[in-house]
Parts: structure tokens; sequence; C-alpha cells
């Protein structure tokens, strides 16, 4: 397979952004994939790859790609992953990048490596037809001139829990940082169940947790919280989003692209 057969669509959207590095590079360094898989939440079957930004080739792929997609070998190249996605979809990726490149800049280099990016898109399965995953990408990695050069993918299988995209890009804050944007995809098909929830910035952090399955006690722990607190946190998350439990809160919060 030559070079041209390995272009994608989204190397001219990464290319606008100065800040991901243009010429091919090697890498040889893996990231902490344990650590990083701690800053996601996967609820469903899920797997990961590391992405070299400047070449766009994959490395250190979870098995379970194998499975779940039906794949005979590890794709060896972003554009085997991106072939695997729904046609109709191909239009909200490359917006969905534009406007994380667009908040990368706006937040600055020396901070690439404390932010992760989110959203949905259907991708064809080992069944044959096409399910909902999430998608969430963390930096990993830059040369000497704060250029990146590495990422890692992780996508979850999300159908058993909403087939609906609510054509929402999130950009967050993961170690030291703490933000938090959601920015909506406009001119695309929406829909009727997406609405406005105004969490606070508490209330979205233990979201977060509890998408990732930790238990009150636990999260309380880690945010060096009492547990009432917790609770009563998570009790306003419910109303604000009508939910009655974790589980339709989590589907509510898929579907109106609160994580």
């Amino acid at each position: 397979m030559d070079n041209s057969e390995k272009k994608h669509p989204l190397v001219e959207v990464w290319n606008s952004y100065s800040g991901i590095r243009k010429e091919n590079k090697q890498v040889s360094n893996t990231p902490p994939i344990e650590r990083i898989i701690g800053e996601m939440f996967a609820i469903g079957e899920f797997y990961y790859y590391v992405l070299n930004l400047t070449n766009s080739t994959l490395s250190n792929h979870h098995p379970n790609i194998l499975k779940i997609h039906g794949l005979k070998k590890y794709p060896e190249n972003l554009k085997e992953v991106i072939d695997l996605t729904h046609p109709d979809d191909i239009q909200f990726i490359l917006k969905a990048e534009e406007k994380v490149i667009q908040k990368m800049e706006e937040i600055g280099k020396d901070n690439h490596l404390y932010l992760k990016s989110s959203y949905c898109f259907r991708m064809k399965t080992a069944k044959g037809n096409y399910e909902l995953f999430h998608h969430q990408a963390i930096l990993t990695m830059e040369d000497e001139d704060k250029n990146l050069i590495q990422a890692i993918n992780i996508h979850t299988n999300i159908n058993h829990i909403t087939k609906e995209n609510p054509n929402t890009v999130l950009v967050t804050g993961i170690g030291p940082r703490n933000e938090f944007h959601q920015i909506k995809i406009e001119n695309l098909p929406t829909f009727k169940s997406f609405q406005e929830v105004n969490l606070t910035k508490r209330e979205t952090e233990i979201l977060s947790f509890i998408a990732k399955g930790y238990s009150g006690s636990e999260i309380s722990k880690m945010l060096i919280l009492s547990e009432h607190t917790v609770r009563t946190h998570r009790k306003n998350i419910l109303a604000k989003t009508s939910s009655r439990n974790s589980k339709e809160l989590l589907k509510k919060a898929f579907e109106w692209g609160l994580i």
C-alpha cells in the first residue's frame, strides 16, 4: 500500500493546525496505556490503539478490535479504521475534529497533554451492521517544539445504551485541568432527545465517575468529599436530567452529549 492509498480525510483537517507535527516521525515510545485508560470510561466492549499523528500509523492495538469488527489482522493505518465508519458520519467526524483543533488553539500548546476529546459515530461490526461507538482520544506525546506526535484512541460500543448520536463534541481537562467544553455541531441532523442541561463543574466531574462505574464511597474518597455530599450531587444530577436511576442517567448523558 503506497502513501496515496493511506491518505484519509482527517489529514487535511490536522494539517490546518500548526500544533501537529507535519514531518513523518517514527515513534517507538509506548504511552502509559493503563494510566490513560483510567482517564477514560468504557461501558461495554471497547478497544484502543496508539496513533502516530505524523503518519497515521497504528500500534499497540487492544485485541478486542479484531473481535468487535470481525478483522483478520490489526489495522496498520488510521484509514483502515475510518473505512469501518458509516459513510454518513464522515462529515460529522471532520467537523468534530475541526472543533477539537479550534479549542486546542484557544487553550494553547502548553496544555495539549492534559486534554481529552470525545464524540460518537457509527462503525461496522463483525455482525455486518453499523452500531454506535463512543470515541475518546488523549494526546500522549509531543516533540521538542511541543508539536503533537502521538495519541491514544479508545472506541466503546454503546449501541446497547443508545443508538442516537447527539452530534456533540466534548473537550475536557484531565490531570491538573478540570475544564469542560461541550460543542454542538450545527447543520447536521439532530435528535429530538437532545437537551441543554446545565450541570455544575462538580456535577460533571461526578457524572464522569459514575460513567466509569465508581460507587458513591469510591467517588467521595477520590474527590475528598463526604459521602453525603456525593449523594446530594448525584441526586441533583438525576433531578436535572429527569433520570430515575444510573442506567437511565447514562443513556441520557450519551444522547445529550454530556459525556
